[in-house]
């Protein structure tokens, strides 16, 4: 099971809904990851965003959820980049009917993985696999990624 996730945010007009995610968790929140603000070279632009690195896969997983139900100022700017330990590239999730659904990159694959507490295939517990680099992928069920 992976132990880092690196995550990415991508917003327009967002500092003050993540600017209490840049601060210590009050409880609000179910991790206590801080983010990091990435600024742009160029301020105005809408290059910002924010990074935080998560240590165990049970401290995000309710990262998209949570950050779905967030008063985004402009949803449809949302992007959430997320690479697990285990995966080839990051993923990608955007903001569709009001809900994070990842977007299903070319040449990717996301297979589920097993879980080593229940001993089952868990579709909570996924990575993403590049589908061209001519590694074999391993055999496990896919996860359906429908296109938005």
């Amino acid at each position: 099971m992976s132990r880092f996730a690196e995550v990415v945010v991508l917003a327009a007009d967002a500092h003050d809904v993540m600017a209490p995610l840049t601060q210590e968790n009050n409880g609000a929140r179910p991790w206590n990851t801080i983010f990091v603000p990435i600024e742009s070279q160029w301020p105005s632009t809408f290059g910002r965003g924010w990074a935080a690195e998560f240590t165990h896969r049970h401290h995000w997983t309710q990262l998209l959820e949570y950050l779905q139900s967030l008063p985004w100022p402009r949803p449809e700017t949302l992007q959430v980049l997320i690479h697990d330990e285990e995966d080839d590239c990051f993923g990608l999730w955007m903001m569709h009917d009001g809900a994070l659904v990842e977007v299903p990159l070319p040449r990717t694959e996301r297979s589920v993985a097993h879980d080593p507490w229940t001993g089952e295939d868990s579709a909570e517990i996924s990575y993403l696999h590049r589908t061209d680099l001519g590694r074999s992928v391993p055999a496990r069920h896919t996860v359906d990624r429908p296109s938005p």
